[in-house]
């Protein structure tokens, strides 16, 4: 299959635990070891030859960090979108409706919460099952149209600690 489309879903890095220092869930950052981890991960990822044309993210705060550190990780410096569709509350049709306003781009990172990015995984792949996304995780999925059919190949699905090990080398 001829990808016309290159998506990169990723889970936010390790955030802040819930609870009184953070009532307000969307304003949950990462923590130092959260951004430190998601960094060698963004390093990886660029020794493996990945890049990116734009880069969505949910407007939480642990998604946000997490989608600027992989774009600056990034030689081009990709664009970041906050889109409401990757928050954990999310609907595949609205990821859907968002990555239709920007065919222009080849190669998409979509940065969001578990269980909601596995879920999304299995949507654009025809999976029965979602993802399961450790934190910092990626993966790739191929399209050819932006579709709810399922109609995109999973390509690759990488751990954050192999992602790390590739920005060692």
């Amino acid at each position: 299959m001829a990808a016309s489309h290159e998506l990169y879903l990723i889970r936010h890095a390790i955030a802040e635990t819930r609870g009184d220092q953070w009532p307000d869930e969307t304003k949950r950052p990462l923590t130092d070891e959260g951004k430190a981890s998601m960094r060698q991960a963004a390093h990886g990822l660029v020794c493996l030859g990945v890049t990116f044309d734009i880069v969505l993210a949910s407007p939480y705060v642990r998604a946000r960090q997490t989608a600027e550190i992989v774009a600056n990780a990034c030689a081009d410096r990709p664009a970041i979108v906050t889109v409401d569709s990757l928050t954990p509350d999310g609907t595949v049709q609205g990821v859907l409706r968002d990555l239709a306003a920007h065919t222009a781009a080849t190669r998409m990172a979509l940065v969001g919460h578990a269980p909601f990015i596995g879920e999304l995984a299995a949507q654009l792949t025809g999976l029965r099952r979602p993802l399961e996304f450790k934190k910092g995780a990626v993966c790739r999925i191929d399209i050819t149209t932006i579709s709810p059919a399922g109609l995109g190949v999973l390509r690759w699905f990488i751990s954050p600690k192999l992602l790390r090990a590739a920005g060692r080398r």
